[in-house]
């Protein structure tokens, strides 16, 4: 079961459709929804949404995600002996 609020505007129009049409408000809205997620929309994932840009501003290192750990270790050990060094 579901609640919805809907603008004063928008429950006057729904009334009066139903009862043009002699159907409940409840029937009205079933049908409205049904229609309108029956339509040809494609529903995607995450993934499939953002495919196209993968890769697409990669860094040239095909293995980055695979030692993304000792990359990481040595820019901050880098980073420790400038500050502790200066050169």
């Amino acid at each position: 079961m579901i609640s919805a609020r809907l603008p004063d505007e928008l429950e006057q129009l729904l009334g009066s459709a139903s009862r043009a049409k002699h159907m409940s408000k409840s029937d009205m809205v079933k049908e409205a929804l049904e229609q309108y997620l029956g339509q040809d929309v494609e529903y995607q994932d995450s993934f499939n949404i953002g495919e196209e840009f993968f890769g697409q501003y990669g860094s040239g290192d095909g293995y980055l995600s695979q030692n993304y750990r000792e990359t990481l270790r040595d820019k901050i050990s880098a980073r420790h002996n400038t500050k502790h060094h200066p050169g």
